[in-house]
């Protein structure tokens, strides 16, 4: 499991551009224009091609749109772009099989292709009302199929969180495992009917979810013999940094195990900046592709789809059941836990917890010594009520392993890896330590050099995301050796955290990349709710175009905004709607008397 190999799916024909099997991993994007709006809607798909997406997916609400579908393909390979087109469906069977005929690919969402469309209603089915449920999906799903068929067309099943029908919802509750199983009832009719240019993408705004459930997916999968080729995607991410490491985080956790086939990173900006996004993650992971072998031992009780947390013991403010700290070297727009001060080590108490070299490490109140692997013994000696000692993954072998476990001095072990594999790496090293006892808090130090901001907070977000979302450490550390400042190190390492579902540092939002569907300019609300609510860092907030994942994906959120129409906005509180209808323009401020009412507001 520490070593990186993509996992072996069946190719799928899309266009002139296969899926899966031997294939590079695929990039794509989504237009947010109206599909109705041919020039617009061509010009946007340029650009996406020209950032270098493999395919362009557009929203189709209705046949209408579906058919116009033909006139945007048409006008693209007059232009000599042969790009595959993806028609997104959500309520409307019927536009999915206009589509069918008109482009590549065609996704459908199992939420809402036949289900009623969520309420968040409760239904008891027997038995056999669940069968008749199945049945009606089956007769309904047939048609598209043979049409698909027939004119080559590939299907993608899009399950996401924030959809998922009251029917499946009422029988397996809001739950990864509810997911699979809206999955797998559309992936067995098909398989039943010898349609296999299938892929799949099991999606949520939550990072934890997501994984665990693609995770679920592929065990489900492999266990009826399927082997379809999934994408990838963290719905609703946001924009900026936070967008790009929440992305990272949940993509990158199931990239570095070679789970995935093509990715969209979904950002609420425009579209074409997704593409080279993604392509930072997809190659930062695969170089991994072939390394030198990484070997350990899983404990007896691991679990693929949700690793547990290694038991540690509290040491101070880090490890047991505490919040993951963070430590770094410089304050960002946040202050870490502990400040590395190297040798220069303070006269007098400092105002924050510090960590010192030991070799001039003084008994300075609220300083800490940080010893490395050769200073063993001294760790024992030391009269600090808890020390740091830094290791590289390299260097902890059965002898060292056998030495840590005899140290009796409350301990915190700073772990780096300087293999292409961090991941792996430490993974492996980590098992090494609970396999032998050691119940010392880790945490992962890792370091960069990095001019571009956007590449460290890919790099890092999908290393240490993808160890933290599986309880491999107590805290992080990140460094860079390049020009991107240490106090931003500091605020991405808090935001890993927080893409994470382990800390909260400041006010989550929860908002969707904007398509055709939404009806009001999202990046620009985005940027006025931000500028109202980003000091109120308990809260969740959801910004989200349409009512297609809206009240769902957002549904753990305290706040909901959502376009109901055109330039219209309706306001939540958790899954209801409080108030319908509001123009545009004062929505952030019904939004701001919405949570004062609840008594969630502060002055800022």
């Amino acid at each position: 499991m520490y070593n990186y190999n993509r996992r072996k799916t069946i190719e799928v024909n899309i266009g002139n551009t296969p899926l899966g099997g031997d294939n590079p991993i695929r990039i794509q994007s989504m237009t947010n224009t109206s599909t109705l709006d041919t020039p617009a809607s061509v010009e946007q798909c340029i650009a996406i091609i020209d950032a270098g997406a493999h395919y362009v997916r557009l929203t189709a609400q209705g046949v209408r749109e579906a058919e116009n579908l033909a006139d945007i393909r048409k006008q693209l390979r007059d232009k000599g772009y042969e790009t595959p087109l993806v028609a997104d469906i959500h309520f409307n069977p019927h536009a999915a099989e206009v589509a069918a005929e008109n482009v590549e690919k065609v996704r459908i969402n199992p939420g809402n292709f036949v289900d009623r469309i969520k309420t968040f209603a409760q239904y008891d089915y027997t038995e056999e009302e669940y069968a008749i449920e199945l049945q009606r999906i089956r007769e309904r799903l047939i048609p598209f199929i043979n049409i698909c068929k027939e004119h080559k067309t590939a299907i993608r099943i899009g399950v996401n969180h924030g959809s998922l029908s009251d029917r499946i919802m009422s029988r397996y509750g809001d739950t990864p495992q509810g997911m699979v199983e809206s999955c797998l009832e559309f992936l067995r009719v098909c398989r039943d009917e010898n349609f296999n240019d299938i892929v799949i993408s099991i999606k949520a705004s939550n990072t934890v979810v997501m994984v665990e459930t693609v995770r679920r997916l592929v065990v489900a999968m492999d266990a009826e013999d399927m082997h379809y080729p999934l994408h990838l995607g963290v719905t609703e991410a946001g924009d900026s940094e936070d967008g790009r490491i929440k992305s990272a985080v949940g993509i990158g956790a199931l990239l570095a195990q070679g789970i995935g086939d093509t990715i969209r990173v979904s950002l609420s900006e425009d579209p074409e900046k997704e593409v080279p996004v993604a392509y930072k993650l997809v190659d930062y992971i695969t170089a991994r592709n072939h390394h030198a072998p990484i070997t350990g031992v899983c404990p007896a009780d691991y679990n693929f789809v949700q690793p547990a947390h290694r038991p540690t013991v509290c040491c101070g403010n880090i490890g047991g059941n505490q919040v993951p700290v963070v430590i770094g070297t410089a304050c960002g727009k946040l202050a870490p836990d502990y400040v590395y001060a190297a040798s220069n080590a303070p006269q007098q108490a400092p105002s924050h917890p510090t960590i010192v070299d030991a070799a001039v490490y003084t008994a300075v109140p609220n300083t800490y010594p940080l010893f490395d692997g050769s200073q063993l013994e001294q760790i024992e000696q030391s009269t600090a009520d808890k020390c740091f000692i830094a290791l590289d993954c390299a260097d902890v072998d059965a002898t060292l392993v056998d030495r840590l476990s005899s140290i009796s001095q409350q301990m915190v072990i700073i772990l780096s890896s300087h293999h292409i594999n961090p991941v792996g790496d430490i993974q492996a090293v980590v098992h090494r330590l609970q396999n032998a006892g050691i119940t010392a808090p880790v945490v992962v130090r890792a370091t960069y050099n990095e001019d571009i901001a956007e590449d460290l907070q890919v790099k890092s977000g999908a290393d240490l995301g993808a160890l933290m979302i599986d309880g491999y450490a107590e805290g992080v550390w990140l460094e860079n050796n390049g020009t991107v400042e240490a106090g931003h190190c500091t605020d991405y390492a808090f935001a890993i955290l927080q893409a994470a579902r382990l800390r909260t540092s400041k006010t989550e939002y929860i908002s969707c990349p904007s398509c055709g569907r939404t009806l009001f300019n999202l990046q620009q609300t985005i940027a006025r709710v931000k500028s109202a609510t980003s000091h109120l860092k308990e809260l969740k907030i959801g910004i989200m175009g349409c009512i297609v994942n809206g009240p769902g994906e957002m549904a753990d959120a305290d706040y909901g905004y959502v376009g109901c129409g055109p330039r219209r906005i309706a306001l939540y509180k958790g899954k209801s709607c409080v108030e319908r209808n509001i123009p545009e323009e004062e929505a952030v401020e019904h939004l701001i008397a919405l949570i004062k009412a609840n008594g969630d507001w502060r002055e800022a």
